[in-house]
């Protein structure tokens, strides 16, 4: 790892509120997203004829929670399968326990693509090892997506894949923490990789409790954080802990709502980023 030393990289920002704010901005602007692309890594390529099921079984064999989509007729990646779109095909098919859901079982990727988009197919979000992580963030936020892929132009080999958190551990690990910030508030989305671990994803009607009760052995509770904590804090926690949002709570411990990876980024990257009129 290549050793920085901030001073000489920024050597003209003032301690104030807005330079720290240009000091993560400048930060990621002189780095590529080349960078952040580990020397071993697990990447799991699916082609979109292969069936949904063995594909989500696929994913939580692998510890991973997401994966390009290769197109053979197109020879070019297509677009990203996630937990996220587990969660739309149990929404669009489940009628009951007692029904079976025939179409996870028997329909491949591309099926279920044409039949979910329809006709609003999207092209793949994706980035050049080349371009800078500041430019990787942006896309990151103004397509609201998790994952950006890492392509290669010249070889159109997939070779990362981008997400808030792996950017969050690179500041993380440079420790240039030094600011206190109040963050906008989001939902908490619930998750649904145990059901698709726990094959269980054929009776909706159980209670949150009872589908909790599945992960009670490695269940780490619900983390968080207070109005008063810095931002260096906040970030040391979510690393360490390995999640995307904390919950965050008044002196009574009462929620007031939630801090991603998101937000954190787009307060200290875009904000500094920000042309002034």
């Amino acid at each position: 790892i290549q050793a920085i030393i901030l001073g000489d990289c920024f050597p003209s920002l003032e301690q104030t509120p807005e330079s720290n704010n240009s000091v993560y901005t400048s930060f990621m602007k002189s780095h590529r997203c080349y960078d952040l692309i580990p020397t071993s890594s697990k990447l799991v390529v699916f082609d979109t004829s292969l069936q949904v099921k063995k594909a989500f079984f696929a994913l939580v064999t692998n510890g991973v929670r997401a994966a390009p989509l290769w197109d053979s007729k197109k020879q070019s990646f297509v677009g990203m399968l996630t937990i996220t779109d587990f969660i739309n095909i149990l929404h669009r098919y489940y009628k009951s326990a007692l029904v079976q859901i025939y179409e996870l079982e028997e329909h491949k990727i591309e099926t279920w693509r044409e039949v979910y988009l329809q006709d609003s197919f999207k092209p793949l979000v994706c980035i050049s090892p080349n371009a800078s992580l500041f430019d990787a963030v942006s896309s990151l936020i103004r397509n609201k997506i998790h994952r950006l892929p890492v392509i290669d132009p010249e070889s159109g080999n997939t070779l990362y894949i981008l997400t808030h958190k792996r950017i969050l551990k690179l500041l993380d690990g440079f420790r240039v923490w030094r600011l206190a910030l109040l963050l906008p508030c989001k939902l908490l989305p619930l998750s649904s990789q145990n059901l698709a671990a726990e094959k269980t994803y054929n009776n909706l009607d159980v209670s949150v409790t009872k589908a909790l009760q599945h992960r009670s052995h490695y269940f780490e509770g619900v983390l968080k954080c207070y109005l008063h904590e810095t931002l260096e804090t906040i970030i040391n926690r979510l690393v360490e802990a390995e999640v995307h949002r904390l919950v965050v709570v008044d002196e009574n411990d009462v929620v007031k709502g939630i801090v991603s990876l998101s937000d954190i980024l787009q307060a200290l990257v875009l904000t500094g980023g920000e042309k002034k009129p």
